[in-house]
């Protein structure tokens, strides 16, 4: 069973059908999408939209299709506090367009109980389409560990409504393999894989978690460890930004493959 990913992160935003065809020739099945590319932008790619440019999405779609990749985690949908969950509908529906079965949230409004709610709606908004909903702890974010999460998942009470587990965030944030091997295997809906320092040698954990990260097997999180507690069946996705790399001319093929490499060697055979 393949269930290796490619995170877009860890692609600087390079274009939808390059980004599908790269992973097809590393030899992944599934890759994260967001409607509109980050910032950082190291090798030069031109700017796109799937948001307003349906052509590229029609492009994207038959290029899926063509070689056998999906979207496993639709990004973009961030709560903010000047945001209302209801505002997300148009992207939601693009999401489905290209094939999306999984959305991912953060939230960025200190406002608690206002995150609890907004997270609820967007659940039900994604539920009423046949989508799942992950959310994703991170220091420094409101839901910023593991019991906070598990907060918002009882406040939602909704099936589809999971946690997802970046390695890097969980372990920084206080998480233990232990406390993942014990969580219910049904809330965990995905996971984003990668490597680094157990404490941060950045001035920003941010600018870390965005740009830096280490091949797994690479730093000091027991990545094999929370690999191995994971669910069998769940997208393992390599969210493994390298900006030191891509500014040095090293392109995402040569970076991924390496991570691809030692990810497979810790995966069970099936």
């Amino acid at each position: 069973m393949n269930r290796l990913g490619i995170e877009t992160i860890s692609v600087f935003g390079m274009p939808p059908v390059e980004f599908v065809n790269l992973a097809a020739d590393l030899g992944c099945r599934y890759i994260s999408m967001g409607l509109t590319p980050i910032p950082y932008n190291p090798h030069g790619y031109p700017l796109w939209s799937l948001r307003n440019d349906s052509t590229l999405r029609r492009e994207m779609i038959a290029a899926m299709k063509d070689r056998g990749i999906s979207i496993s985690l639709g990004e973009g949908f961030t709560i903010r506090s000047d945001i209302d969950a209801r505002d997300r509908a148009r992207d939601l529906e693009l999401m489905c367009e290209l094939g999306v079965r999984r959305i991912n949230a953060v939230s960025m409004d200190p406002d608690f109980a206002r995150t609890c709610d907004q997270f609820a709606r967007l659940a039900e908004m994604a539920d009423a389409v046949g989508v799942e909903t992950t959310v994703e702890l991170a220091p420094g974010l409101t839901v910023g560990d593991l019991p906070t999460a598990l907060a918002v998942i009882r406040h939602v009470g909704r099936p589809n409504f999971r946690l997802l587990i970046d390695t890097m965030h969980f372990v920084r944030s206080g998480g233990t393999v232990a406390e993942l091997a014990a969580l219910d295997q049904n809330l965990i809906g995905y996971v984003q894989l990668s490597d680094a320092p157990l404490k941060s040698t950045f001035g920003s954990y941010m600018e870390e978690a965005m740009y830096e990260r280490m091949v797994p097997g690479a730093g000091e999180l027991g990545v094999h460890e929370l690999v191995a507690a994971l669910p069998p069946h769940i997208v393992v996705a390599l969210e493994v930004p390298q900006r030191s790399l891509a500014e040095a001319g090293i392109g995402p093929r040569e970076r991924l493959s390496r991570c691809i490499e030692s990810t497979r060697n810790m995966l069970p055979r099936s």
